[in-house]
């Protein structure tokens, strides 16, 4: 004999409103190409870049900052935990990390640096209910932190996508070894630069 509780009418009804939730808190494909995301004047270079940097692997997010021409201000990088997909948790994950590593825009009439982030996963480039919530946490986490809302980038095996643009390339991709820091103009556009243009302390740039 099996003793146990079945799940009550009310417990069915908080999940599936959970359910619903979470649904709410992503972005389809459509959606995204409709909100003016700037594009990327050299994605390929962001991408190997950042790559060569962070050196992700499945279920690795990585969150940049970007300045107008597109250098890199700062970047961090974290494992999501294997969880359902809810826009809120992942816009509080990349706001902690945004707040660690660059203070907000918040004070300017209007965002100045762009938000780019690289999520490394299984699978194809097709997109997911988990690229969904990324996208939304993407978004919520710039208007938070002041800043200009950037493209949201895939990293699989079979390369890399820019969701919602339909660019992207086989090189790198999660399989692939990352080119050491300062070996290509890649990862050298992407150094963190001061006013003197020399490269900035990695330590303010990069957290793991």
């Amino acid at each position: 004999m099996t003793l146990g509780f079945a799940p009550s009418s009310a417990a069915r009804g908080n999940s599936s409103s959970g359910s619903a939730s979470r649904l709410a808190r992503m972005l389809e494909p459509a959606e995204w190409a409709a909100a003016g995301i700037p594009l990327l004047r050299n994605p390929r270079d962001v991408v190997s870049g950042l790559h060569s940097r962070h050196r992700p692997t499945p279920s690795t997010a990585v969150i940049a900052v970007l300045d107008h021409e597109e250098r890199l201000a700062a970047s961090a990088s974290f494992a999501h935990r294997p969880t359902p997909a809810d826009g809120w948790e992942f816009r509080n994950a990349l706001l902690a990390h945004l707040r660690r590593v660059i203070p907000h825009d918040l004070r300017r009439r209007s965002p100045v640096r762009t938000a780019v982030l690289l999520y490394c996963r299984e699978g194809d480039e097709r997109w997911t209910e988990e690229d969904g919530a990324w996208m939304w946490g993407l978004r919520d986490a710039c208007t938070l932190h002041g800043l200009r809302c950037g493209a949201y980038i895939t990293l699989t095996a079979g390369g890399w996508q820019v969701l919602g643009e339909g660019r992207g390339g086989r090189r790198p991709s999660s399989d692939s070894r990352p080119t050491p820091l300062g070996e290509d103009s890649h990862s050298d556009r992407l150094a963190p630069r001061i006013a003197s243009g020399a490269p900035e302390p990695l330590r303010r740039a990069a957290a793991r």
